[in-house]
């Protein structure tokens, strides 16, 4: 099963607006999904510049799969209970940028770049502390994914 991510801030495939990046305030852009399975414990989300060697700029695990929505300006915090009805809300691993949270879009002059978004439902919860790196966390998730989504969008400077 597909899931379905998009963004109320740009179209997939569509350019990022500048907010979203370094130019801007650099604060995560809101994002809304669909048709995560109900046999998914967790979901995780990462996002990654594909023209530069997978540098992530964000990742998020351990959301509870009755989340369906992310607002904008997720706080840069290792551990996140932004919604008190569902406790725990998730956990940041660290960025390539290392810091917990979401880093925007920042390509070198000259270039546009595709930054793509990819929800995880997985059938566990993670057994990883805040701020593990991205090899750390593919290596938890593997065989554990039940289904994923993705969206990209594109930045240029």
């Amino acid at each position: 099963m597909a899931i379905l991510i998009q963004s109320s801030a740009f179209p997939a495939g569509g350019k990022i607006p500048e907010k979203y990046t370094c130019d801007g305030i650099d604060i995560s852009p809101p994002l809304a999904w669909a048709g995560v399975s109900s046999r998914a414990i967790s979901i995780a989300l990462v996002m990654e510049d594909q023209d530069a060697a997978g540098f992530v700029h964000w990742m998020l695990f351990n959301l509870s799969p009755r989340i369906k929505v992310l607002p904008e300006g997720i706080p840069k915090i290792p551990v996140l209970t932004s919604y008190p009805w569902l406790g725990h809300m998730g956990t940041h691993g660290n960025n390539d940028y290392g810091k917990p949270g979401y880093g925007g879009p920042c390509p070198t002059r000259g270039g546009t770049h595709r930054y793509v978004f990819r929800l995880y439902a997985l059938d566990r919860v993670l057994d990883l502390p805040p701020g593990v790196s991205k090899t750390g966390f593919k290596k938890a998730v593997e065989g554990h994914v039940i289904a994923e989504g993705e969206m990209t969008g594109v930045y240029g400077r």
